[in-house]
């Protein structure tokens, strides 16, 4: 088993002797992602369903606490006074 400083010293000779690639390579990410992974049909539908479900809860949340515009809104209290004429 080796000794911490020839451990230490192996680490900084792998870490000094390497060099990076010239950038990131997207098209084989890509290909790799798009084989893995639900089918894309079934993603969208999924995600479909979870933003009607999110606007329906938060329709159905709104108006239980009369927030927004979904709330009922005030009516004037003044409407049925009579206008005085001088």
């Amino acid at each position: 088993m080796p000794s911490e400083a020839d451990l230490g010293r192996m680490i900084r000779a792998t870490v000094d002797t390497w060099k990076p690639q010239r950038g990131p390579d997207w098209s084989s990410l890509m290909v790799r992602i798009a084989h893995t992974g639900p089918p894309a049909w079934l993603l969208y539908t999924s995600a479909s369903a979870a933003l009607v479900v999110i606007l329906i809860a938060a329709y159905l949340i709104g108006s239980a606490l009369e927030l927004g515009a979904l709330a009922p809104q005030p009516i004037p209290g003044n409407i049925h006074q009579h206008i005085q004429v001088p």
